[in-house]
């Protein structure tokens, strides 16, 4: 339970975040293109490297630190820097085409899931 409770706490820290980063965003900026939503995505994911890189370099290092940092307030702030770690894992382990069938993947399923949403919201009463 206590692991459910530091990826909660970190989740809200992390949406917060990208909350403030998004309306900050739009008083600094008029254009219509998610230039921030780029700039979130890329820095979650330097964080994540760097979180993760540190973290495996630590001995003794807990759980929850990794769930409530990675998992929570990185998951939080963007779910991309998550895809990027799982990526890079399989990158690194060797594994080059599942590290690219899982990229692949992931961005064609997931926008055609959104578009088919969009779809269904549309023809629903």
């Amino acid at each position: 339970m206590i692991n459910l409770l530091l990826v909660a706490a970190g989740g809200a820290i992390g949406a917060s975040l990208r909350h403030l980063v998004n309306t900050g965003s739009a008083r600094i900026s008029a254009s219509a293109f998610p230039w921030w939503t780029i700039l979130i995505n890329v820095l979650g994911s330097l964080i994540m490297g760097l979180f993760i890189g540190w973290l495996s370099r630590r001995s003794g290092t807990s759980d929850a630190l990794r769930l409530f940092v990675a998992t929570g307030v990185l998951g939080g702030f963007t779910t991309f820097s998550a895809f990027s770690l799982d990526f890079a894992t399989l990158w690194q382990r060797g594994e080059v085409v599942g590290a690219l069938g899982y990229a692949a993947t992931s961005v064609i399923v997931s926008l055609i899931a959104v578009f088919a949403g969009l779809w269904v919201a549309r023809i629903l009463p």
